[in-house]
């Protein structure tokens, strides 16, 4: 399956698989202008080209505090039923044609609720604007399965309401659960209430842990939270010497706990130096479970495809490593063994063969 040369055409036709990808920060430059002028928010610019360029910029301060700050104007536009319908469209057909086969999208509801829609109203709008994408990605011919992830928010405390929303629409498309926002001084276990109660509901969830604080967030995450993946997770290098794992790094390798690692976010969040250097390739390599993911496209300027081509161009990668992440990702997803296992068999893999 090796090829000598991976151009850009064909990794765009490769199935692929995203776990870790915010709503709010995958908007199309377009449609957040057009949605701010509805609404009356005011833009840095309302040229799409340069408002596309000024969040890339903002981001790219080598700050994840910072680099958050930069969803306001995405916030600002996903008030109403209007707005979180379009984006959450755009968003299926956009993954669609970077030719992902199965997405986890995350967002939280409650940072939408300011145009007077409920928890719920928000949810489930979330959700007709995914089904009304993920028919229209399948009348096109490139057909995608997304399920959704509920946040809460680290530094709030609406975390066991936002637990009881992911519980109630587990069955309406809602896969998960996920903890999102500023990470240093908002320790994982401050949520732990909700960790607890969805882990008696048997409600999965992945915690934003180990990239803007180290060891003990992953810690933390993992053996007292109970999380069944990790947000980034790049700091686990911090346990690893000379290519030998200590007790915490071998506990995420052996027992497969996936690491979404997003490479082009990690070097705008300072996270690491160089997509070359990032811990990505060297965990690949030693056996850990890591997965590939953009983490924001619209703030990163990035799609899976561009992901993917960097890690080729600057890393080294083969069609072999990338089909690896991409089984990784859809082993740790969030649905039933029975749809992983036909995903992997029926379009990953013979996705992969016919193009090349």
């Amino acid at each position: 399956m090796t090829a000598p040369r991976i151009d850009t055409d064909t990794l765009r036709r490769l199935p692929k698989a995203v776990l870790h990808d915010h709503l709010d920060g995958g908007l199309r430059p377009s449609t957040v202008v057009e949605l701010a002028d509805a609404v009356g928010h005011t833009l840095p610019t309302t040229d799409p080209d340069e408002l596309a360029a000024w969040y890339f910029e903002a981001a790219n301060s080598g700050d994840l505090v910072r680099y958050i700050a930069t969803f306001e104007h995405s916030l600002a536009v996903m008030q109403t039923r209007e707005g979180l319908l379009r984006t959450a469209e755009e968003y299926v057909l956009d993954l669609a044609e970077d030719g992902v086969v199965y997405g986890e999208v995350r967002y939280a509801p409650e940072l939408m609720v300011k145009g007077g829609l409920t928890l719920s109203e928000v949810v489930e709008t979330v959700q007709e604007g995914l089904a009304a994408g993920m028919a229209k990605a399948t009348a096109a011919g490139t057909p995608v399965r997304v399920g959704t992830l509920l946040c809460g928010m680290r530094m709030f405390d609406r975390s066991r309401e936002i637990a009881d929303l992911a519980v109630a629409y587990r069955d309406a498309g809602v896969v998960g659960f996920d903890i999102a926002g500023a990470e240093d001084g908002f320790p994982p276990a401050d949520h732990l209430a909700a960790f607890e109660y969805l882990r008696r509901e048997s409600v999965p969830f992945t915690i934003h842990a180990g990239e803007a604080h180290g060891l003990p967030s992953i810690h933390q995450a993992l053996q007292v939270c109970g999380a069944q993946r990790i947000g980034h997770g790049v700091r686990i290098t911090d346990d690893i010497v000379d290519g030998k794992l200590g007790r915490l790094a071998g506990w995420v390798r052996d027992r497969r706990i996936a690491l979404e690692m997003c490479p082009t976010s990690n070097l705008q969040t300072g996270a690491a130096a160089s997509i070359a250097e990032h811990p990505i390739t060297a965990l690949k390599d030693l056996g850990f479970r890591v997965t590939l993911n953009t983490d924001n496209r619209l703030v990163s300027g990035t799609t899976m495809t561009r992901e993917m081509a960097l890690l080729v161009e600057e890393a080294g990668w083969t069609v072999e490593d990338l089909r690896t992440v991409t089984v990784n990702a859809v082993k740790s997803a969030f649905i039933p063994f029975d749809e992983r296992k036909a995903l992997i068999e029926d379009v990953v893999l013979p996705g992969y063969e016919a193009a090349l």
